[in-house]
């Protein structure tokens, strides 16, 4: 698997890509901020500025069904905020 999962592509991250060049990405958990650099300008082909990262924790998740309660929990992840040069740009919709 690599460093990159997915671009998280939501109004609040079009917003900040059109206003601050900043992009989301779902990484690797265990990807550290050099490593998601270099796959964002090898992958993309654009010059990175600056990268945060956050890790989320899994939430709880319980339903009621004939057979009772199950219950687990949705999965861990890791996302970065990349934030590019001033006259780079990335379309993630020009494959579509």
């Amino acid at each position: 698997m690599g460093i990159l999962i997915k671009p998280v592509v939501t109004e609040k991250m079009t917003i900040q890509g059109e206003k601050l060049n900043r992009y989301g990405f779902i990484v690797a958990r265990d990807a550290n901020k050099i490593e998601i650099k270099n796959a964002v300008e090898q992958t993309y082909g654009v010059s990175v500025v600056d990268v945060n990262t956050v890790n989320y924790h899994g939430k709880k998740k319980s339903r009621f069904t004939k057979a009772g309660i199950l219950t687990g929990r949705a999965n861990h992840y890791k996302k970065a905020y990349v934030t590019l040069a001033s006259e780079d740009k990335i379309d993630f919709y020009s494959n579509i």
